[in-house]
């Protein structure tokens, strides 16, 4: 019977998928950052080094959501931003 090093369970999700939607949609920088970790889980998980691939995962998983939310925000403030505006420049015209 021949032993290998690989447990028998599946490396975690890279999370890829959420990262190249961040990059495209979101944040790009944030984005980018979440694709290169995303792109650490499978070659650490074929080294055996087990803990850094869940490691990368957990990264791209929050660097995607950090994308994400940094955008979402950012939206909210131009609403904001252009109402108000908006609002000022009724009141400016007389």
């Amino acid at each position: 019977m021949e032993t290998t090093n690989q447990p028998m369970q599946t490396p975690p999700d890279n999370n890829l998928i959420w990262a190249i939607l961040c990059t495209v949609f979101c944040c790009l920088p944030l984005g980018i950052v979440s694709i290169i970790s995303a792109s650490k889980v499978n070659e650490r998980w074929a080294q055996g080094d087990y803990d850094g691939a869940y490691r990368a995962a957990d990264d791209a998983k929050k660097w995607a959501i950090w994308g994400a939310a940094s955008s979402l925000i950012l939206v909210v403030l131009y609403v904001i931003f252009v109402v108000i505006i908006g609002i000022g420049g009724n009141f400016a015209g007389f």
